[in-house]
């Protein structure tokens, strides 16, 4: 038997195994169209850090039996996701993947946004949307794990391979929300500032800012209150998971 896990809250879920199928982005009336595209172009004049570009939403999450999640995922463009904001329409929720980076003496990671990001300021998990396959290739579990390494090498400039992160958890947050967390080897924290801090000076040297502006690690998930600014929703719940579980 199936069952369609809750739309609304912040629910974790573990998972042995991830079952993924395409389906097809719902049709949507010239109505909504018009309004989707009218609040995507405010939205761009307010923060010029947003684009349109090519991203996966969560078309369904249901559970198929202990440890086992189906994902239907569908493509669409950021510019889906203004659907939340005209009343009536239906926005698929999105997909992401994020990593916890934990180190050696049993710490970790959180991550500041940079100013000039879509979310500037907010404290979060490396990581990112789900991008759709290129090419011919699949989106199966290898290659989201690839793309979670690929965040955690873009952002705190630490070289995983994807074999080395276990999918651990699966949230399920607000505006239905779905994220893929993988956990990924322990580090000392000499090495991972050393990568981050080298990261960052190869991203200003190509005249770009970094996504994330700083880390800090963190030894129990009550210490998340003492950072300043808009934590993620899933921050705090997936932290208090990994220190009650390790």
């Amino acid at each position: 038997m199936t069952e369609t896990l809750p739309p609304v809250g912040i629910d974790l879920f573990d998972v042995e195994r991830l079952l993924l199928t395409e389906a097809a982005e719902p049709p949507l009336s010239p109505q909504d169209a018009t309004a989707r595209d009218r609040v995507w172009d405010m939205a761009v004049k307010a923060n010029r850090a947003l684009f349109d570009g090519p991203a996966v939403a969560c078309g369904q999450l249901e559970r198929t039996g202990p440890g086992v999640l189906r994902l239907a995922w569908v493509r669409v463009t950021y510019r889906h996701y203004a659907l939340r904001r005209v009343p009536g329409a239906i926005a698929l929720p999105s997909l992401f993947v994020n990593v916890v980076q934990p180190t050696d003496d049993g710490r970790e990671l959180a991550a500041r946004m940079s100013p000039s990001t879509a979310a500037p300021g907010r404290w979060q998990l490396p990581g990112g949307s789900v991008e759709p396959p290129q090419d011919g290739a699949v989106l199966d579990e290898a290659a989201l794990a690839g793309q979670a390494a690929r965040e955690l090498a873009e952002e705190l400039g630490v070289a995983a391979a994807a074999e080395d992160l276990e999918l651990w958890i699966v949230t399920r947050g607000e505006h239905g929300s779905v994220g893929l967390t993988y956990l990924a080897p322990t580090l000392p924290e000499a090495t991972l500032r050393a990568h981050f801090t080298a990261g960052a000076a190869a991203e200003h040297s190509e005249g770009r800012e970094p996504e994330l502006d700083t880390i800090v690690l963190v030894g129990s998930a009550d210490e998340l209150a003492g950072l300043d600014g808009p934590h993620t929703d899933y921050l705090e719940p997936i932290v208090r998971r990994f220190f009650d579980q390790c």
